[in-house]
């Protein structure tokens, strides 16, 4: 996927968290672990949710902050589209997974910290701001959620 403006940004997270719930949920199936295959199903549906919220965005967004032209980042900071599936959430335990998931919602908030802090129209970095405090929120509602799992 070629990625050029806000509103490909948006289509790249909203696949980024489709196809990250859909590897987790597949691994669920295959983990030995039970307290890891909780977590996966946990977290796949979460990450489900995500898309949905991310699509939201990207279909009522404003106009001229979705056709924002970003390729000057993306230049220089490829995207690596599903680098994440490489990891092999079956083979790891609760606390190796939580690793991976924060590491890769992080890159995806400090992608909306850099777009946002380049400055160019209000909108967008409205929107960009609006975008990293939905993930940041979501991944440490995400990390509370599985230490409280952790503490049963």
């Amino acid at each position: 996927m070629q990625v050029e403006t806000l509103r490909d940004v948006l289509h790249w997270t909203k696949e980024f968290h489709q196809h990250l719930g859909q590897c987790l949920s597949h691994c669920a199936d295959r983990s030995a672990d039970e307290r890891a295959r909780m977590l996966l199903v946990y977290l796949s549906n979460h990450e489900k949710a995500l898309t949905q919220v991310v699509s939201a965005f990207e279909t009522s967004g404003d106009e001229h902050a979705l056709n924002t032209w970003c390729y000057e980042y993306v230049n220089k900071h490829p995207i690596v589209r599903h680098a994440h599936c490489d990891a092999p959430f079956a083979d790891l335990d609760a606390t190796q997974v939580m690793a991976v998931i924060v590491d890769q919602h992080q890159q995806v908030i400090e992608l909306y910290q850099d777009l946002a802090s380049r400055g160019g129209i209000s909108s967008a970095t409205e929107l960009l701001e609006s975008l990293r405090g939905l993930e940041e929120h979501e991944m440490k509602r995400m990390v509370q959620s599985v230490n409280t799992f952790g503490d049963m």
